[in-house]
């Protein structure tokens, strides 16, 4: 949640992309979404659980901050306090550190659409500038003609 505010934070988002030949091939639109979380997995220094929150969801994983180390493909728990279930996942991704936390892109073993409760855009819908500015009500008046009197 953005300090001061009482609902989460939402909106669209198209950036974190793992490499390769369907980098830019998305499966499920991205909401930038702060959901608190416990992450909990096994490091090289042992078990952990930690609590953060997402930075990014989708319907079939998220963009953590962790600062235990992770590697690639490694396996890890999601609990959510919205949801009465733990969720398995795998790390597909490992970005930048910032102040001692790694942005972490985690991918859902098993289907869960509606574990964060969010319902997402479907597969082929894209944000167009033309769709915010050009609503029917302004493209009306644009159009309206200017009635003018003559002195």
């Amino acid at each position: 949640m953005r300090p001061g505010s009482g609902s989460p934070s939402l909106g669209l988002v198209n950036t974190w992309s793992t490499s390769g030949p369907d980098s830019n091939r998305r499966r499920s639109q991205r909401v930038i979404l702060n959901v608190p979380v416990t992450v909990s997995g096994e490091s090289p220094s042992g078990k952990f659980s930690e609590q953060t929150k997402t930075m990014v969801v989708n319907a079939h994983g998220a963009l953590i901050m962790l600062a235990a180390k992770v590697s690639q493909g490694q396996a890890l728990e999601l609990k959510s306090p919205s949801h009465p279930e733990t969720q398995s996942c795998k790390v597909v991704y490992i970005g930048p550190t910032v102040q001692g936390q790694t942005q972490v892109g985690v991918e859902f073993t098993k289907p869960a659409p509606h574990f964060w409760h969010v319902a997402f855009p479907p597969e082929n819908w894209t944000p167009s500038m033309g769709d915010v500015s050009e609503r029917p009500a302004e493209k009306a008046t644009a159009k309206a003609p200017v009635k003018t009197s003559k002195p």
